[in-house]
């Protein structure tokens, strides 16, 4: 990486501290760059003095900061938001969710762009919003670690005191004049006991902060057969989220937000009858405007064929 790249990426960096009113050290917190690095690269200086020699700061402390605010020095073909009616209505819910301190619950289908969104918003809005995707093998002391990870927040002893010392960080958040949130994503995948830690921290956290479970119908369906059931916290748990749940429309597989832009009208009929969801339609789209970009070429059917390694369209 050079020193242009690295000077627009500082650049790019000082925009976004001022756009979201963040200290250099609140974002040495939230990026994990050591804040006396970022105090040298914010000078356009690359080098560390370090006894009898300059040491260069290394090229992935610059990519930290990409990650963070999102900036693209190869300015890479990318895939731009759309407003979708799903898009519109995840926003909304997670706006509502940080402003208000809601237990939400958002239901959507695979493909529908539940995570895209809620990456999107959490850009947006970098400050103590704090994203954790759920894992099939996850336990609750699984999850309140990778919790503790987003708000770097040192965690220790028992399941019970980790919970306790991360509520009270959001409620101090929150007496800081500060809207703090928590989004489990791939919600479907927690368990009886998880589900029941999280109506804890509601009735900890309500009003105070936001707590959004994303998933599929998958998790509505087993939150309404453990209540069913009784079994153990199921119904207190349902009593508490049953009005904040919220079902995103269904997916309009004609993708019109998405296919204005595309003269190739065989590619659009392609396109509408292979993908079956905005997932899809991204996964099959975008290598393909990269290598048309590329090749100096036009989109085509021909061509999403060929980088998805599918037979070419017949004559």
């Amino acid at each position: 990486m050079n020193n242009t790249v690295k000077d627009k990426i500082i650049e790019s960096l000082e925009k976004w501290l001022s756009e979201n009113n963040f200290s250099a050290n609140e974002f040495a917190t939230k990026s994990g760059v050591p804040s006396s690095y970022l105090s040298y690269m914010r000078k356009n200086q690359y080098f560390i003095n370090s006894g009898s020699k300059d040491v260069q700061i290394d090229d992935k402390y610059f990519r930290m900061i990409c990650e963070v605010t999102g900036f693209d020095p190869e300015n890479k073909v990318s895939w731009q938001p759309r407003q979708t009616p799903q898009f519109m209505q995840m926003i909304s819910y997670l706006e509502d969710a940080k402003q208000y301190g809601y237990t939400t619950i958002i239901i959507g289908s695979t493909g529908s762009g539940k995570t895209y969104c809620t990456d999107i918003f959490i850009k947006q809005n970098p400050k103590d919003n704090f994203k954790i995707t759920v894992g099939s093998m996850d336990t609750i002391g699984d999850l309140m670690d990778k919790l503790g990870v987003a708000m770097r927040l040192p965690l220790s002893g028992s399941k019970s005191k980790k919970l306790n010392t991360i509520t009270k960080e959001l409620i101090r958040l929150k007496l800081d004049g500060r809207n703090p949130t928590v989004v489990w994503d791939e919600s479907e995948y927690m368990k009886q006991a998880t589900l029941c830690n999280v109506k804890e921290m509601h009735d900890h956290l309500y009003g105070k902060c936001g707590l959004v479970m994303i998933g599929t119908n998958q998790l509505l369906t087993k939150i309404e057969k453990l209540k069913n059931k009784n079994a153990s916290g199921m119904p207190q748990f349902y009593r508490r989220v049953k009005y904040g749940i919220r079902e995103l429309k269904p997916i309009d597989t004609r993708f019109k937000e998405f296919l204005t832009s595309i003269a190739d009208r065989d590619l659009k009929r392609f396109l509408q009858d292979e993908c079956e969801n905005y997932g899809e339609l991204h996964d099959a789209l975008l290598p393909a405007m990269r290598e048309a970009e590329r090749l100096n070429e036009p989109l085509t059917e021909n061509l999403v064929r060929k980088v998805l390694n599918l037979p070419k369209q017949s004559v």
